[in-house]
């Protein structure tokens, strides 16, 4: 398979139309056309359905566009990385990064270095922790910002400042908001939204104790604030939380006692070489935390 028909491929697929994706790749339809069944032929597969209108993936297909992504996507970072040769230091970072107040953290870090490297691009994409750490492991990341309980065997890291501390969101007007703290029995008989991530809902589980039989889950959520915010306030029910900056009048948070907190890690590849810009990065993140 050549990188120049992953392209191609992948265009046809976005468009789900053989003319729209020749024009934006500036080839001929026949051409586009003859390569897609090429690439049919080499892999052994339908990759499309077609019709007089439009051109579908097949399950294939949609295995080969996640893949073909990925391989595109190391190709370019690939051809970023080695692009500077001697120049000043340039290249790309790219993090994946889950919801956490320790972004604004990382942030802060981020804009330091490009102070001082401004040819340095960051990639920052944000997703649930198996989605990031699946992408470290493929190479299409190179750091991770997660929220612990984390398996280090795979990874160095750095342990970021911030504790991510638990509270309920709810409205404003719900009786529980009179409560500065919310018990695990105040959510008895409650509707209630939880993350989620199996680790952290065993956790979340483990707090609830005996009052767990009795709150009523009726939904999981796994990002992102902005939406389990939505949810609460039109009436879903109360939503399990880590701590974050609600600008909503409607809603509010109590923190929840026994009080329950997270870490965040910064986490990148064990055994495996670094770029120098993500080479350079960590030592950057390194120092930052230790002054």
């Amino acid at each position: 398979m050549e990188l120049r028909v992953l392209k191609y491929f992948l265009a046809v697929a976005r468009e789900e139309n053989i003319t729209r994706a020749a024009a934006l790749l500036h080839v001929t339809q026949p051409t586009l056309s003859r390569q897609l069944m090429q690439l049919e032929a080499e892999l052994g597969v339908k990759l499309f359905r077609r019709s007089r209108h439009s051109i579908v993936l097949t399950p294939e297909g949609l295995l080969l566009r996640r893949r073909a992504q990925e391989i595109v996507d190391l190709a370019g970072k690939a051809e970023r990385e080695l692009a500077g040769g001697d120049a000043p230091l340039t290249g790309e970072v790219a993090i994946g990064c889950g919801e956490t107040r320790n972004m604004e953290a990382l942030a802060r870090m981020i804009a330091a270095f490009q102070t001082r490297y401004p040819d340095v691009r960051f990639d920052i994409y944000t997703a649930v922790a198996d989605d990031v750490k699946e992408r470290i492991a493929n190479g299409t990341l190179d750091m991770g910002l997660l929220v612990e309980p984390v398996e280090f065997d795979a990874y160095n890291y750095v342990r970021m400042p911030l504790r991510e501390r638990w509270c309920v969101l709810m409205r404003s007007d719900a009786p529980l908001a009179q409560k500065a703290c919310i018990a695990p029995a105040d959510l008895a008989g409650q509707r209630v939204i939880i993350p989620g991530r199996p680790s952290v809902r065993n956790e979340l589980e483990h707090w609830l104790g005996d009052a767990y039989d009795s709150v009523r889950v009726v939904a999981t959520c796994n990002l992102s604030y902005s939406n389990r915010a939505i949810l609460v306030a039109n009436g879903m029910g109360l939503s399990l939380t880590h701590e974050f900056d609600n600008g909503d009048s409607r809603l509010c948070l109590r923190p929840i006692t026994p009080e329950l907190a997270n870490t965040s890690v910064l986490v990148w590849p064990k055994d495996q070489a670094l770029s120098p810009a993500v080479s350079r990065f960590v030592a950057h993140i390194k120092n930052t935390l230790q002054a």
